[in-house]
């Protein structure tokens, strides 16, 4: 073997070293159990929660902001921390843009959808943005979007309002729809024939609220309007397909519901819309169609990216269906019991298939502040407040490490506040 060979196989260890699992033979024996089932074996839940370490400070809620990376990974990227400091410049010259195109691959195969389709980001807001900022807007040209989504995005479309003369079109999603329809029909009767773009979450990080996105783009692009979808929330939380949402544009973060390392994310542009967005950042001449032009951000945490790769391994390793399922139950275990108290409100749909992990509870006359003061001085509940666009409460976000034990605590809480 030469020295080349030798330094591109240790290069490459992120992609094929060996995991650090300790739960194989849990999962063995679960291999025959339904989901649905497995999610309320608190015993089964128990071994997964010890292959992270948890501060014992207060019970953490606020998953959503950054889900923290089990012992596998972040013990693995640390390792990849180590290995690109030790090769330098040689690594990155060499090997950095070689394993970022196979991760990037491997996200593809995940979300499905073709690879060269999708580029690692940082985060979704630098996914969306450069979409919002990359679209040859005219004056006058009209942009729907919610007043429920993120700040971050609904600040670039006020920019190319201020720079480009760009209407925005703003609509509220109807926290408790009583259809499907009702909600594409509020998008609908936005839509003018100048408007250019349509944002939609796929899930509102408000409320948990998952909307109907592939009949939002089905009506969109009858209408001739392009569909970027803010999946922030989604991808690694429940089912993302991205052929079959049929977008045109999603962009993720990928430390949230992965737990991969703070600073990933990605974006997907359907291939015949690559052409069509400008780069936010100057790079060297590329074919119109390669979605490569949207991706030069200079030097970057490499390191990352080869954890993004182990990210992918812990969540294959326990299985996408088994955590929505354990999400989903989490979330149902502490709001069924919340919807019955007087004086608290639930702003996340009752129906199980408008939500999963997140939810979102207010109590009538209480400042959501003062409620995650509460929550977290008097019961040891670390959660976020939410007071806007109709939603004033607290964001509660478990993970797969959450028990019930600490969602009894919470209701608990919820009791004595309300």
């Amino acid at each position: 073997m030469n020295k080349r060979t030798f330094i591109k196989r240790i290069a490459l260890a992120g992609l094929t070293a060996p995991a650090l699992f300790k739960t194989e033979n849990l999962l063995r024996a679960a291999e025959n159990r339904a989901p649905v089932d497995l999610a309320q074996d608190s015993d089964f839940w128990a071994r997964i929660r010890a292959t992270y370490k948890l501060k014992p400070d207060y019970i953490n809620l606020e998953s959503g902001f950054y889900c923290i990376q089990p012992e596998d990974t972040l013990e693995q990227f640390t390792r990849h921390v180590r290995e690109v400091n030790y090769q330098g410049s040689y690594y990155m010259r060499n090997y950095r843009l070689e394993n970022k195109e196979r991760i990037a691959a491997a996200l593809a195969e995940m979300a499905n959808c073709s690879p060269d389709e999708l580029i690692i980001t940082r985060n979704a807001t630098e996914s969306l943005d450069t979409i919002i900022g990359g679209v040859d807007w005219n004056p006058g040209d009209e942009a729907v979007l919610a007043n429920q989504d993120y700040g971050a995005m609904r600040h670039m479309f006020q920019l190319v309002e201020d720079r480009y003369g760009v209407v925005q079109k703003i609509i509220d999603v109807p926290t408790h729809p009583k259809s499907d329809q009702e909600i594409v029909d509020a998008y609908a009767a936005a839509i003018t024939p100048k408007t250019r773009l349509l944002m939609v979450c796929h899930i509102i990080n408000i409320t948990g609220h998952i909307l109907p996105v592939h009949k939002i783009c089905d009506m969109a692009h009858a209408r001739g309007v392009d569909v970027m979808v803010d999946g922030a929330h989604a991808f690694g939380h429940f089912h993302v397909s991205i052929a079959e949402l049929d977008c045109d544009y999603y962009g993720t973060s990928l430390h949230k519901w992965l737990s991969a390392p703070l600073g990933a994310g990605f974006l997907y542009v359907k291939k015949k819309n690559v052409s069509k967005i400008w780069p936010m950042f100057g790079d060297k001449p590329r074919e119109a169609d390669d979605i490569l032009k949207l991706n030069h951000t200079g030097t970057h945490p490499a390191h990352t990216d080869l954890a993004i790769a182990n990210a992918i391994n812990y969540h294959n390793h326990i299985g996408g269906e088994r955590k929505e399922a354990r999400l989903r139950y989490l979330q149902n275990y502490w709001t069924d019991q919340a919807r019955e108290l007087d004086h608290v409100v639930l702003y996340t749909p009752v129906e199980r298939h408008r939500s999963c992990g997140i939810a979102t509870v207010g109590i009538k006359g209480m400042v959501p502040a003062d409620m995650a003061s509460a929550l977290l001085d008097s019961h040891g509940i670390f959660t976020v407040a939410i007071d806007g666009s109709g939603v004033h409460g607290c964001r509660i976000s478990p993970n797969v490490f959450t028990s019930t034990e600490e969602l009894d605590t919470l209701v608990r809480a919820l009791k004595a506040m309300a």
